[in-house]
């Protein structure tokens, strides 16, 4: 791995997994939708947050799904990933679709947080992932160019984060996972 000079980790499937009941999280941000008397637009949790942008309960949708995310931030398990993070003899980060507090929390839990140099969250930036824009903040909040960075990740989203900002990639394990 020495011939890049930095590493950037997605969060959720690659270094742990949040115990999250996603569920849940959708049937409460559908409950914001009802408390507004509008008809939830989508189906999934992503759809029922993009929706939400930029309308008066968009920070409602975003609190109720942060505090599920932190919550399982506290209760995740760490994967085979995060033990190779600790032994990265470049610049490491974190670029995720969950929200930044709960990044620092899992991390934190897991001893992982002092090998992390920048974490790049949903609500860290304005675009979030497949978006080049949290991808290439981490980038650049390592020093670095897109070029020479290897992005790892578990997703088709990562994936594609990572052909839109320029950066190596690499699946965990064997391939896309669902989210």
């Amino acid at each position: 791995m020495t011939e890049y000079d930095a590493i950037v980790y997605d969060l959720d499937g690659t270094l742990v997994h949040l115990a999250v009941d996603w569920a849940a999280a959708t049937d409460d941000v559908r409950d914001v939708y009802e408390s507004a008397n509008l008809e939830p637009p989508g189906k999934t949790l992503w759809e029922l947050l993009e929706a939400a942008e930029g309308t008066d309960f968009h920070t409602d949708v975003e609190r109720v799904i942060a505090a599920h995310e932190r919550e399982g931030a506290r209760t995740s398990r760490r994967l085979a990933h995060a033990d190779e993070l600790l032994t990265r003899e470049v610049p490491v980060g974190v670029c995720s679709l969950n929200c930044e507090a709960a990044c620092r929390i899992a991390l934190e839990e897991h001893g992982l947080l002092e090998a992390v140099e920048v974490v790049v969250g949903r609500d860290t930036v304005t675009n979030r992932k497949p978006h080049p824009e949290p991808l290439l903040e981490a980038v650049h909040g390592l020093g670095v160019e897109p070029e020479r960075t290897l992005f790892v990740g578990d997703s088709a989203r990562d994936k594609a984060t990572a052909d839109r900002a320029g950066t190596k990639f690499e699946y965990v394990g064997d391939g896309p996972s669902g989210h």
